[in-house]
């Protein structure tokens, strides 16, 4: 689940979960999720047990003078924040009072030995039904900083995700100033239309809905308004001279967000719960799925107030291009006004004490690629990238087509006889909601690929170890439909897997292609580290240690490249001792009942009927 980037000459490490891979025209970003390997657990006596009870139902929340009814945990959006200290255990239990399956993935979370708690419809567990609860326990032993959670069924995860808080036990923070206050801020996106529905319309190859809006902790701002009165939107109060310690997520399903505050500095102090060097800049890149803590002095004259703006990135033309969104808070000084905000109500836009900062390009993205760049770990506690791979893969993440009517022979180019899919070497990902039971119990019980298969009652396909075709892939002639890009579309789904010996040192180099799209692609893995070896423009080089028993969910990040079937399994077999052998599941496991669901939201699969 961590990605280790060499990012500068002297050798330095950053550690990540996650990978991003562009084109030139969208510059490849390195994005990482960290948890640390290897750290012994604590004495029962100095860990604690941190329960949480997450009910998930329906609720009707009014946006933009219109209500929409919105599926959230415990009537919260965002929904509640879980904080804990380094080495607890953590106890949830979800109550599914919602009219769709559900799982929860403790994003950032490394699950040893433990993949039954990762969370993967059917792929680690069966759904939770409506009307059924189940209880995710897990440790946060060897991890600290800003991780989050978020339902694993796309596009759901817009208004069900919160933030996973894990402080220092025996030590305090590897940075300076320490904070005088801690804020999670949450870059999400407001949706007014039926979430399922959209994951329906983007495996359907209708790829031409788009958010409303853009929020900070789950308001609009006042860029929007209703009947002409501006919404409500985030607050900061701050005091001059002291220091606050943003813990910043990027929900959004679709977009990439830059970061400023007006007037200000940040200095980013961790990257997906991974300390790095201390870095001082003006602007942040936040992929989907990142976390990234930034220190925020107040420092600025305390006699104005100071716009937080957060703004979509997109890919420029000839890519497919959407209405620009963008939302904005304000940091207070409370010497700055005589008003005083109340339950984060923003003062006016027209408020001339209010200073909006200059925003980067939103075609821009090689800021984010040197913004990423530039960030390097610490070196605590980290491994060092084995020296030597034993399996090697090159991995094109691009965009395909299979026919609509399941043919072979059907028009291309955004026909209607085709359907647009994302795919991982020229094969894109079919979920296993038909399956019989989870891969993972599969897997459990039927050791081998043959008898996996059986007990899951799917086919099972290997994901190949390089492209199926060989082309000039960063050619930007591919982008546009038409008769250059139209030969390289057929393509085929498949639930794909690869297995991995216990221990193997497995060596990925991701390759973006141009095949009707410039979009980077933020890979993130499930389940392991990752060292980040190289990066380019349309490239990333990684190697990790299969050293986790399971089934790993990998797939990029943009929920529509979910949808779409940029998703592969690495299956991990056992290894040779008691303590890297998969344990049995737990006796409460969700059952898959005749409504089973799966990754994504067909109606057949996840409405109650």
């Amino acid at each position: 689940m961590v990605a280790y980037l060499l990012s500068k000459p002297n050798g330095s490490w950053k550690a990540s979960m996650k990978v991003w891979v562009g084109l030139p025209a969208a510059a490849a970003v390195v994005v990482v999720f960290l948890i640390f390997a290897g750290v012994a657990a604590l004495p029962a006596a100095m860990a604690a047990v941190v329960e949480h009870t997450f009910v998930v139902s329906q609720v009707n929340l009014t946006r933009l003078c219109k209500e929409t009814l919105v599926t959230v945990v415990n009537g919260q959006l965002p929904g509640p924040a879980i904080e804990v200290t380094e080495g607890d255990s953590v106890v949830v239990h979800v109550v599914n009072r919602s009219p769709y399956n559900m799982t929860i993935h403790w994003h950032g979370v490394k699950q040893r030995l433990n993949c039954w708690a990762d969370g993967v419809p059917m792929v680690t567990q069966c759904p939770i039904l409506p009307g059924r609860s189940f209880t995710y326990r897990f440790n946060v032993a060897g991890q600290e900083g800003t991780l989050w959670w978020h339902a694993h069924v796309p596009c759901l995860r817009a208004t069900l995700h919160g933030a996973l808080i894990i402080r220092p036990r025996h030590s305090p923070y590897p940075f300076a100033p320490k904070p005088d206050r801690e804020i999670p801020v949450v870059i999400g996106e407001w949706w007014d239309m039926d979430l399922a529905q959209l994951d329906r319309n983007t495996m359907d190859g209708f790829l031409v809905d788009v958010p409303t809006g853009s929020t900070i902790n789950g308001k609009l701002g006042d860029l929007y308004s209703c009947s002409g009165a501006a919404q409500d939107g985030f607050v900061l109060e701050v005091e001059p001279g002291k220091t606050y310690l943003l813990r910043l997520m990027n929900a959004a399903l679709f977009s990439e967000y830059y970061l400023k505050v007006a007037g200000h500095r940040m200095t980013v102090v961790a990257s997906d719960a991974n300390y790095v060097r201390p870095y001082t800049t003006d602007v942040v890149a936040i992929a989907p799925g990142e976390t990234m803590d930034v220190l925020l002095p107040a420092d600025a004259p305390p006699g104005r107030s100071y716009y937080m703006a957060a703004l979509a990135i997109q890919a420029p033309e000839p890519d497919v291009q959407v209405p620009p969104t963008i939302t904005r808070g304000i940091v207070q000084y409370r010497s700055s006004s005589s008003d005083v905000a109340v339950d984060g109500v923003v003062v006016p836009a027209a408020d001339p004490a209010v200073v909006m900062p200059d925003m980067p390009d939103q075609h821009d993205t090689t800021i984010s690629f040197h913004f990423h760049g530039n960030l390097s770990s610490l070196r605590r506690r980290h491994r060092v990238p084995p020296a030597r791979a034993d399996d090697h893969m090159l991995v094109t993440l691009s965009l395909g087509s299979v026919c609509r009517d399941g043919g072979r022979a059907c028009a291309r180019s955004d026909s209607d006889e085709s359907i647009i899919v994302g795919t991982m070497n020229d094969v894109s990902f079919r979920a296993p909601t038909a399956a019989a039971m989870p891969l993972l119990e599969a897997h459990y019980y039927g050791r081998g690929d043959m008898a996996m298969a059986a007990a899951a009652g799917v086919e099972l396909r290997a994901l190949p170890d390089a492209p199926l075709r060989v082309f000039n892939f960063t050619d930007p002639a591919y982008i546009p439909y038409g008769p250059k890009e139209a030969p390289l579309e057929p393509t085929e789904k498949q639930t794909t897997v690869r297995r991995f010996r216990h221990g193997a040192v497995v060596e990925v180099v991701f390759q973006d292609t141009a095949v009707m799209q410039s979009d980077s692609n933020p890979m993130h893995l499930h389940g392991h580290d990752m060292f980040v070896l190289a990066h380019g423009l349309g490239w990333v080089a990684v190697r990790f240690v299969a050293d986790n028993p399971g089934t790993w969910y990998i797939h990029c990040h943009f929920d529509f490249h979910l949808s779409m079937g940029m998703v592969a399994v690495f299956i991990v077999e056992d290894g040779s001792s008691a303590d890297t052998y998969l344990p049995p599941p737990p006796a409460d496991l969700p059952k898959c009942g005749s409504n089973k669901g799966g990754l994504y939201l067909p109606e057949e699969f996840y409405l109650q009927k």
